[in-house]
């Protein structure tokens, strides 16, 4: 069995208790992300996701610099078709690796959200962006792993003795996650991620879903090597009753509008369509304890569970059971849940799973 392993959420967008409720907010700051990533590295995560989007700071910059101001934790930022040149790419990251001691781990993006990828100058289409993932991850790994200089005739792009000093820390390099519901997004993962993280779903979906991306990656001799996660939000307080309080909170300002402007800005993402179709189906639960009313404020990630520890730890448990290792998780407020969890529901799932968790919290 693979180890499991805890990512937690780094808000580069800001903060909030209220969607929709500008009093509310919670605005990006130094201060604001260092107290979240403090607190992640106390309760046990190992990982720490940072987003990538209009309203978010440049990933890069902020996963350096949490990387040099933070002993453990290792930023998973994403590598996103068309938007840096493959070469640069792939220095800018062993750069960090090494600077970093070995820290940082790629996020495969396509992009959710056409719009905004249209407005930062990307003209592919979502079909061909995946296209262009598949070969530019092609590219990154012979950078890294090649002590020669590369030609290279692709599709998209084609290079001539390229090279990068320093070639990756991590050998025989930094490891790929990637979240999507498309059958190009399984098949770049068969090919090529160490963890192929879900969204929401029942944890019987996702069992079967793992079956299959499996047999993809047995097309490409990688049947063993890739590893699945979930991406969830979490909820979680001392009673169940002040667990649904807070879920209810967060939407007290929010309207069908809100939700059907979220619905159109991930039109063409096969993971939104995904878990806004549960949440039609399903209503508010799709299985106990995971609740789909995030889905009508936020893209991505909009599945979450909601109960006290024990509940909590059972739901993470069902995931555990049908094959997931890596949980990347996120609450509101970012500092308060994951104070939360390493608190309350870690030491649940550690002692349901004896030896599977890294050492605990700081």
């Amino acid at each position: 069995m693979r180890p499991l392993e805890l990512g937690w959420y780094l808000p580069t967008h800001g903060d909030t208790v209220r969607f929709n409720d500008p009093s509310t907010d919670v605005v990006p700051s130094l201060e604001l992300f260092e107290k979240i990533v403090d607190q992640a590295e106390r309760a046990g995560f190992e990982y720490l996701l940072i987003p990538v989007g209009v309203a978010c700071w440049e990933a890069y910059m902020a996963g350096a610099y949490m990387a040099a101001r933070h002993a453990r934790i290792r930023p998973l930022i994403a590598a996103r078709p068309g938007y840096i040149n493959p070469v640069m790419l792939a220095k800018m990251i062993s750069t960090l690796d090494h600077l970093s001691k070995g820290r940082i781990a790629v996020n495969l993006i396509a992009g959710q959200n056409e719009a905004d990828v249209e407005a930062e100058g990307v003209t592919l289409g979502k079909a061909e962006r995946y296209d262009l993932m598949e070969e530019e991850v092609r590219i990154l790994k012979a950078l890294w792993t090649s002590g020669q200089p590369l030609d290279f005739d692709g599709r998209f792009h084609r290079l001539k003795g390229a090279e990068i000093r320093p070639r990756s820390y991590q050998k025989p390099h930094p490891r790929f996650y990637l979240g999507g519901g498309s059958a190009q997004a399984w098949d770049v993962s068969a090919r090529h991620s160490d963890v192929h993280l879900f969204w929401g779903d029942t944890p019987e979906r996702v069992g079967d879903n793992i079956t299959q991306i499996r047999k993809l990656a047995e097309r490409y001799g990688r049947e063993r090597d890739i590893g699945f996660g979930m991406r969830l939000q979490i909820i979680c307080r001392e009673t169940e009753a002040d667990a649904w309080s807070a879920a209810e909170a967060l939407l007290a300002k929010t309207s069908e509008q809100d939700r059907e402007r979220v619905i159109q800005r991930t039109a063409t993402s096969e993971a939104n369509r995904r878990i806004q179709d549960l949440a039609r189906e399903k209503g508010p639960l799709i299985a106990p304890n995971l609740w789909t009313g995030l889905t009508r404020v936020r893209q991505g990630a909009g599945i979450a569970i909601v109960g006290d520890p024990q509940q909590c730890a059972n739901v993470i448990q069902r995931f555990i059971d049908v094959g997931c290792h890596s949980f990347c998780l996120s609450g509101y407020l970012h500092d308060e849940e994951a104070e939360r969890f390493g608190r309350l529901v870690r030491p649940l799932v550690a002692e349901r799973n004896p030896g599977r968790l890294a050492a605990g919290s700081l």
